[in-house]
């Protein structure tokens, strides 16, 4: 069963929890990057390109802090393009290991892991690693997320298509086409989950037919739009 909320610490970032049963699992692209608590241990999942198929086990449990698109690298301190399609132990991002076996302990100890992990990200934020998201990051999300091209979006942020591309490696872990993209899947999803037809999920989310719709939430997905509508 999947549980979300929104997080205390805002701009868009959400605590999710997941106790999975055995069989398979499919996350899907969604330009964010999570921290996780998997395996008695803190995870960070980087942002996807194709959808990631995880097997689960009986009973198994994972406590999740997702950040908004472009967000995560600024609590975590790494460029996103070096996670993409990783699942990452922090102790390998954060070298100072005894602090990560000391947020692990207390993450393990906590009565509400989603909370201990809101509060692990803001100490982050707050310190000198951390910060908010550059004002260009919601910017591109926005224009993209409405159906913007690539050349329109970096024009209306004052960047030039290589400055953007550059800075969406960094922020999103992959390029302002691929983000555009996976935007686009999301909308449509959220379009055909409410019970919007196909045909008019294509059009509204900006795909030239439905068979267009199809082809792209495959290629992305891995399974059948009708599967996800589901």
């Amino acid at each position: 069963m999947y549980r979300e909320r929104p997080s205390r610490l805002g701009g868009g970032a959400v605590v999710w929890s997941v106790r999975s049963a055995a069989g398979t699992g499919r996350v899907l692209p969604d330009g964010c990057m999570d921290l996780m608590w998997m395996d008695g241990g803190l995870v960070v999942a980087g942002p996807d390109t194709r959808a990631h198929v995880f097997r689960g086990r009986p009973a198994t449990g994972i406590v999740g802090l997702r950040f908004a698109p472009g967000a995560g690298p600024c609590v975590l301190g790494v460029p996103a393009d070096e996670l993409t399609d990783l699942r990452v132990p922090l102790a390998d991002l954060w070298p100072a290991s005894a602090r990560v076996r000391e947020l692990t302990e207390r993450v393990a100890a906590a009565g509400d892991r989603g909370a201990a992990l809101e509060a692990l990200a803001a100490a982050r934020r707050a310190g000198a690693g951390g910060g908010e998201p550059d004002g260009w990051r919601q910017g591109a999300v926005a224009a993209m997320a409405r159906g913007l091209g690539v050349g329109e979006t970096a024009r209306r942020l004052g960047l030039s298509e290589r400055q953007l591309r550059r800075r969406s490696m960094a922020a999103f872990g992959y390029g302002p086409k691929t983000l555009a993209r996976v935007l686009r899947m999301q909308r449509a999803l959220a379009l055909a989950r409410g019970g919007t037809p196909l045909a008019e999920v294509a059009a509204v989310a900006g795909y030239a037919d439905q068979a267009h719709l199809s082809r792209e939430v495959r290629e992305l997905a891995g399974v059948p739009i009708t599967v996800l509508r589901g």
